[in-house]
């Protein structure tokens, strides 16, 4: 909930920020893009190293660390700071959360899982509701360096508490997984590639340095797979990711988060530059979505259990979909019924899609594995979005034209914006109803690992290498 407030508010305080400290807007965007890069590449091995030395210990660090880098932003004399100290956030926030669901795997058993995820759900749904509203009110009479001190003390509070609480661990079956610094090495390259290469799209469109960096990106992931398979205790064991359920449901977040960001993008640009909103008032008319999210995240736990991963994931994703094509319709005319609709449906899908698949992945894995399932999960959840943004960019720009746009020198006319927003969102809900494709494959029912110890890279084979590896 921390990590996402802090997120939230960052949107509403960029303009501020970049007048106060007299910043070009390259360097405002890097506020963002270098936290994305640090906590997408780092994700899967600090799951890792919380399945290693413990989830509460990783969570207790990295809430505290992120505690003090709101406060130093907070503080911040330039915008280079500010910028070293947002790359500090994503290194301390890739460190807390999958020790989140890691936790969380540990203190219940696989089939009681939906509705804790769901609880955290609802917070993240929580904070992003809050979060534009409140940093705009703080922003407006405070000044923009006083949301960054909204989280310090409960964050602070927060982390002193998980080191204080002492909580018996599950007693760990077999030796302690490797930390595999290589794949660990190959993995956060190719991830810090791709997140660059996205972002890079979004804000200057498609160039060679784009081709460059994507080609990157699949060399070094091509190396990084052809390394788990030879290592003797890989970072992500393969039949973790093979498993029938985890690998569809993976698949659904990236997409499910892709749509759904994607189309809150647009949208947002649709309510501040055609509708004229100011950021506080749109924020409000976007309210339906986290609202959502909030109040469907327990039943879909509730509906995982009565009806399975197959049926409860597809249905939302349909859901999902339909909403964004209904957000597609939407012009100057537009009433609230409309808008408000399309909105609420993009919260209920993806607040459901959220709890379940989460729920699909880290149930599926052992107690020993679930730092590196929830940084799986966690890795799709940041990935889906900058997909989403930088194929949203992308099609408004080919549709709207060349020379506008909210990264270009001249802004899109409101006839551009409205004729690029169709065929853009509908996109957008192919990319939907494509994950709920995927949904088909997941399992009609859900069944948790009870297995206390990692997974084994390959086929156990009775030979004394097998026993030894770890």
């Amino acid at each position: 909930m921390i990590v996402a407030l802090d997120g939230t508010v960052l949107t509403i305080v960029q303009p501020a920020l970049q007048r106060d400290l007299d910043a070009s807007f390259a360097q405002v965007q890097w506020t963002s893009t270098g936290y994305l890069i640090a906590v997408a590449s780092l994700l899967v091995f600090a799951g890792r190293l919380g399945d290693r030395y413990g989830h509460r210990r990783l969570f207790a660090v990295g809430t505290l660390g992120f505690a003090l880098a709101s406060a130093g932003i907070g503080l911040a004399s330039g915008v280079g700071w500010v910028i070293g100290l947002r790359v500090a956030q994503g290194v301390f926030g890739a460190l807390l959360q999958p020790a989140t669901l890691g936790m969380l795997r540990a203190a219940f058993p696989p089939d009681r899982l939906g509705m804790p995820i769901a609880v955290r759900t609802s917070a993240i749904g929580l904070a992003a509701a809050a979060g534009p509203v409140l940093g705009g009110a703080l922003a407006t009479h405070l000044g923009w360096r006083s949301v960054f001190f909204l989280s310090v003390v409960p964050a602070l509070v927060i982390g002193v508490l998980a080191l204080v609480v002492r909580v018996p661990a599950p007693p760990r079956k077999g030796p302690a997984p490797g930390l595999d610094l290589p794949g660990a090495g190959l993995l956060a390259v190719a991830l810090a590639c791709l997140v660059h290469t996205l972002v890079g799209v979004a804000e200057t469109g498609w160039t060679a340095a784009t081709t460059l960096g994507f080609g990157a990106a699949a060399v070094t992931a091509a190396a990084f797979v052809r390394h788990e398979r030879r290592a003797a205790s890989p970072l992500v064991p393969p039949r973790l990711v093979a498993l029938p359920a985890v690998g569809p449901a993976l698949g659904v977040l990236v997409a499910a988060s892709a749509a759904m960001l994607g189309a809150l993008f647009v949208a947002t640009y649709f309510l501040q530059e055609v509708l004229e909103l100011d950021p506080l008032r749109s924020a409000l008319r976007a309210l339906p979505l986290a609202l959502m999210m909030v109040v469907c995240a327990p039943y879909g736990a509730v509906l995982l259990r009565r009806h399975g991963p197959r049926r409860t994931i597809t249905a939302a994703m349909v859901v999902l979909t339909l909403g964004v094509l209904t957000l597609s319709r939407l012009d100057r005319a537009s009433g609230p019924l409309l808008m408000g609709g399309g909105f609420l449906l993009v919260g209920a899908g993806f607040g459901t899609v959220m709890v379940a698949a989460t729920a699909v992945v880290v149930r599926h894995a052992p107690v020993a594995d679930a730092g590196v399932a929830g940084g799986l999960q966690q890795t799709a959840m940041n990935v889906g979005p900058t997909l989403g943004i930088a194929l949203a960019t992308t099609l408004m720009t080919t549709f709207a034209g060349r020379g506008g746009g909210p990264h270009g020198n001249s802004q899109w006319t409101d006839t551009a914006f409205l004729t690029a927003m169709d065929p853009t969102l509908s996109a957008l809900s192919a990319v939907a109803a494509l994950g709920a494709l995927t949904a088909t494959r997941l399992p009609r029912r859900a069944r948790g690992t009870g297995s206390q110890g990692p997974l084994p890279a390959r086929a156990p084979r009775p030979t004394a290498d097998s026993a030894s590896r770890g």
